[in-house]
């Protein structure tokens, strides 16, 4: 999609000298930056897979008269909270359905069991309306949204976990094992063992963006027509350079003529700057040499492994029909396990049930596999969110930048974000739309500001 000259002729900053870059990392971070840079310089993308995308992974899925193309990884999002996101979308002229967002919980063998939907759905479990438990959690859940608020509004910051949070202000164990542990757990595909242990400031304001602390007035979310490959091909179609896929970089060395990327195959190639869009603890392996603020900071970040399977099988959906949701947190002590029904996420058509299930707690059919998959995603906890907030320090170091997810909240628009403010900090022209706070997601220092500007000066 060509880029709007007159909104470019608005941006102060005319585009840098054309350099050879390097972009390590093909999902949202890098391949937005290698996108916004392409149109200035020569890009080269490094990607370890064989496709572009990342978590955006979108598979044609078969079904009796045809196929699907279900997304098995980045799946929704809303206007409001991924304003780059929806500008991007725009831009690239993908379009986009509204989605049906639901969350289910199914403990203890369906024991356990409701659903957001209604209010019966509520009470899936015939023995709920009985249970002196389940009204406790559901009167806990209408105080946890009045003192998150409360906090919200006096400033809470990042020095005290979602646990002590959850002590200081006498909430019980049931609601947190009957509701705040799963529904994190599911947000953030991680150990519902390790959710209480995220900062309490980060944690509730991104449930207050998101509409989470209220029952009415939800926000209205969105899913890409199509899957997300749609925007993923757009992007792709905009690149300057080479993607080498399915090639591994080995090492990225700074020497005195640039910057050396040393791949899997034994090549080594000399680049102007080199973008690392990777996972923060990938980017520090890479790093021959890393200076001590890289290692202190990117060593900060811990990930979680997950396992996703794509397939057709409800013995991975709660007990009751009644009590299927868009997302459905399925017991399970130390691994998450959700279950996503794409059918009602994507408005799938085809007369089948789809789901995609991370961390299967119980057997799926062998038949109905479709396609298995690994992803990581970041834990935030108190050292993850402390090291945030000097990312921007490390930006530009000889050549050498960072991108990535891990730069916000772990979502798709802070991945955006943070590729995108990479890029104009590294030379590219400014992106093709205005949006409120665009880079709000991510901490952006004036620090980074006047790297930025320093290494423009230098070209």
């Amino acid at each position: 999609m060509p880029f709007d000259s007159e909104r470019h002729n608005r941006s102060s900053r005319e585009p840098a000298a054309r350099k050879r870059i390097a972009v390590i990392g093909a999902g949202i971070s890098g391949l937005s930056a290698a996108w916004l840079l392409s149109h200035d310089h020569d890009v080269v993308i490094y990607e370890e897979e064989n496709r572009l995308g990342g978590h955006a992974n979108t598979v044609e899925t078969p079904i009796k008269g045809g196929v699907e193309h279900v997304d098995c990884g980045f799946i929704v999002f809303n206007k409001a909270n991924y304003p780059n996101f929806t500008a991007l979308l725009n831009h690239l002229d993908v379009g986009i359905e509204e989605s049906c967002m639901s969350f289910g919980v199914s403990m203890q063998g369906g024991q356990i069991e409701y659903s957001g939907q209604s209010i019966s759905s509520l009470f899936a479990a015939p023995r709920s309306y009985r249970s002196r438990r389940h009204w406790q959690m559901l009167g806990e859940l209408l105080k946890f949204h009045r003192v998150a608020r409360q906090a919200i509004a006096r400033g809470i910051g990042d020095t005290e976990t979602l646990q002590q949070f959850i002590h200081q202000n006498r909430l019980s164990d049931v609601f947190a094992e009957r509701f705040l542990r799963p529904f994190a757990a599911a947000i953030w595909s991680a150990p519902a063992a390790t959710v209480l242990d995220y900062p309490a400031g980060s944690f509730l304001r991104f449930f207050a963006n998101h509409g989470l602390l209220q029952v009415l007035n939800m926000p209205i979310w969105n899913t890409v027509r199509g899957g997300s490959k749609s925007y993923v091909d757009r992007l792709a179609a905009g690149l300057s350079g080479a993607a080498r896929l399915g090639c591994r970089v080995q090492s990225v060395k700074r020497s005195l003529t640039g910057i050396e990327v040393h791949d899997e195959t034994g090549a080594c190639d000399l680049f102007d700057d080199v973008l690392i869009a990777t996972h923060g603890d990938i980017a520090l392996s890479l790093l021959e040499k890393p200076t001590q603020n890289e290692a202190r900071l990117l060593s900060a970040f811990r990930y979680q492994k997950n396992y996703a399977v794509l397939h057709k099988d409800p013995a991975l959906m709660p007990v009751r029909k009644c009590a299927w949701s868009s997302w459905n947190y399925l017991g399970g002590e130390d691994m998450v396990a959700v279950t996503y029904w794409m059918n009602r996420l994507q408005n799938l058509k085809g007369g089948e049930d789809i789901f995609v299930t991370l961390n299967p707690s119980g057997k799926i059919r062998e038949d109905r596999i479709v396609a298995e998959f690994d992803y990581t995603h970041p834990i935030f906890d108190l050292a993850a969110g402390a090291a945030q907030k000097s990312l921007s320090s490390i930006q530009g170091e000889s050549g050498i930048w960072y991108a990535g997810a891990h730069f916000g909240q772990g979502f798709h628009e802070d991945g955006l974000q943070a590729g995108l403010h990479a890029a104009e900090l590294m030379g590219a022209r400014r992106r093709p739309w205005d949006v409120e706070n665009e880079s709000g997601r991510i901490y952006v220092t004036d620090a980074a500001k006047s790297c930025g500007a320093s290494a423009l000066a230098g070209q």
